[in-house]
């Protein structure tokens, strides 16, 4: 039995939405200390740290949790011991056991979602936490909201310089985030029976059709929403705006389309001012920059080159309709997770799908993604609990 088998879902769910609430105030004491030592730890200026820890506490409410767990479950009670009715006939719902979650080195909070719905899951929960200590901040005020988590919600810190895996053997399940060669890392220290869930690097995209340039006014607003796509976390995370199409033909050129984005950046960047680590490596992107316009200016030459996958910086690369933005993303091996699109045009909805794109949404809102969503295409609880069935 785990910690929390005994306890009422719903319980579960209400201590684990009140105490995201608490976290949801920037001045909230524990979170002012965290949001400093994680912009020591990222390199990530204080406007970017509290905007991430903005979209990760708001996201983080009992309807979404409920929604979740009904849509990946059949129904809440079925954590409870009842049978499912929905999808899982005469089935009960088990915690899978000992789960251990392993921080990801850059995305600021990306564990603690798979940690709570693990929680929710009544599974016991270690977390490899960063430096910074989020998690372990966060399970101290959980614990306040509900003494239960004592024994089954823990953290302790696992160093970014820390390339082997951590003890492991003892866990039924072990999800956790970061490069190819990480995850092998850490799949090769399971043993054969534990679930693994791994979630790799991965880019997002966006294109911007035709129609969608009708004007200056809407290629400033598009250009505005990516901007903020592109400079929030110095363009290092998975939903970050690495690679952006710009269709042939609209009013607007694609040219002009460009200086846009580039006058949007710098306003971006003074709302989200750069950090330590990304002033660093500016200067690493000024060659680049400077290239952009040669690039712009030939759709071959554009397509032909790789993303620079460097802080704030994503071009514009002309394409002449949706198949050459696949064939680019296939050609350069880019594993996409967000997509964002101007308008919702069936051809270019279908080509983020044909790339594998895993959500798909405006330009503006690929770093808000809900708790709804499936990060990495996986199910948020449903690899933290075992099916049982029953049949008397």
């Amino acid at each position: 039995m785990t910690a929390l088998s005994e306890v009422q879902a719903r319980k579960i769910i209400g201590a684990i939405s009140d105490a995201a609430e608490r976290w949801r105030d920037a001045d909230f004491p524990v979170r002012v200390r965290a949001t400093q030592r994680i912009a020591e730890r990222t390199g990530y200026s204080i406007p970017v740290v509290e905007y991430a820890l903005d979209r990760l506490f708001f996201s983080i409410d009992r309807a979404s949790i409920e929604a979740v767990i009904a849509g990946e479950l059949g129904e809440i009670a079925v954590l409870d011991g009842f049978r499912a009715r929905a999808g899982r006939t005469d089935a009960w719902a088990r915690p899978i056991g000992s789960v251990c979650v392993i921080s990801s080195r850059t995305t600021i909070g990306v564990a603690l979602p798979a940690a709570l719905f693990a929680l929710c899951a009544k599974c016991d929960v270690l977390v490899k936490d960063r430096e910074d200590s989020l998690i372990v901040s966060f399970f101290e005020t959980l614990r306040e909201e509900l003494p239960e988590f004592e024994q089954a919600a823990r953290a302790e810190p696992w160093s970014s310089q820390d390339d082997a895996a951590p003890a492991l053997r003892a866990f039924d399940a072990v999800a956790a985030f970061g490069r190819a060669e990480t995850l092998a890392t850490i799949r090769a220290a399971l043993p054969p029976e534990a679930r693994f869930i791994g979630f790799g690097s991965r880019a997002s995209a966006g294109f911007v059709s035709r129609e969608s340039l009708s004007g200056a006014d809407a290629a400033a607003e598009i250009a505005r929403g990516a901007a903020r796509d592109i400079v929030l976390y110095e363009t290092e995370g998975c939903l970050s705006l690495h690679v952006l199409f710009v269709e042939d033909g609209g009013v607007v050129s694609v040219a002009a389309f460009s200086q846009t984005l580039h006058d949007e950046i710098t306003r971006a960047n003074i709302e989200f001012p750069r950090g330590e680590h990304a002033s660093e490596r500016f200067a690493q992107g000024a060659h680049t920059r400077a290239l952009a316009a040669f690039r712009n200016a030939s759709s071959q030459s554009a397509l032909s080159e790789p993303p620079p996958f460097l802080p704030r910086l994503a071009h514009a690369i002309p394409v002449g309709n949706p198949a050459d933005a696949l064939d680019y993303l296939r050609r350069h091996g880019i594993a996409l997770e967000g997509f964002a699109v101007a308008d919702s045009r069936p051809d270019v909805i279908d080509m983020a799908v044909s790339a594998g794109a895993v959500r798909i949404t405006r330009f503006g809102e690929l770093q808000n993604p809900p708790l709804t969503g499936e990060h990495g295409g996986r199910p948020r609880i449903a690899e933290f609990v075992r099916w049982i069935d029953k049949t008397f």
